[in-house]
């Protein structure tokens, strides 16, 4: 339960540290089509020649937050980037792009019910071992009869408890075939 808080909290913050990049290169972007033209060239042509120095004196760039690669990644659909792209190669930013994209849609695609609660996980594996006869179907019925607990028959399943034979195969009887065979085996006569 700690290890989940913690991974919620870790994400919560990259979400907020993200957003308020984000915004706030919105406000540079916003600001950026106030200004004139020439005054945005200006910026630009200043930003190149400091680029330009840290390439000729080969200075390497530090590695980039997660933030900055999304903004790269946002920004980069709005012009030619490839004239502009200096600090990573054409390479990384379209995978940026692609992790995004397969961030996106994992978030998009989570499927699955969250898993039953810990006493009733407890209480099917009891059912089943106290009823080896019982099918998933008949456990589903009993719990929802009885105890109004509304869980399918794959759900059930799920939640099967293992039980190794020598053979490998499960014991659904509580008799033995030798016994069976023998009880059902004889035919009593004017039948």
């Amino acid at each position: 339960m700690v290890r989940l808080a913690r991974s919620v909290s870790h994400s919560l913050r990259s979400f907020a540290r993200l957003a308020g990049d984000l915004a706030l290169d919105g406000f540079h972007f916003v600001g950026a089509t106030v200004r004139s033209r020439s005054a945005v060239s200006a910026e630009i042509l200043f930003l190149r020649k400091q680029l330009a120095f840290y390439q000729e004196h080969q200075i390497r760039p530090r590695r980039l937050a997660d933030s900055a690669r999304f903004s790269l990644a946002l920004w980069s659909r709005f012009f030619d980037w490839k004239e502009a792209l200096v600090i990573v190669q054409p390479e990384t930013l379209i995978g940026w792009h692609r992790k995004g994209f397969k961030l996106f849609w994992k978030w998009k695609c989570r499927i699955g019910r969250p898993r039953l609660p810990g006493n009733i996980r407890q209480l099917i594996v009891r059912m089943v071992r106290e009823n080896p006869t019982w099918g998933e179907e008949r456990v589903a019925a009993e719990l929802s009869v009885k105890l109004r607990i509304l869980v399918s028959p794959r759900t059930v399943r799920s939640y099967w408890p293992s039980r190794p034979s020598p053979r490998g195969t499960r014991k659904t009887s509580s008799q033995h075939w030798r016994t069976f065979v023998h009880n059902h085996g004889r035919v009593p006569r004017g039948m």
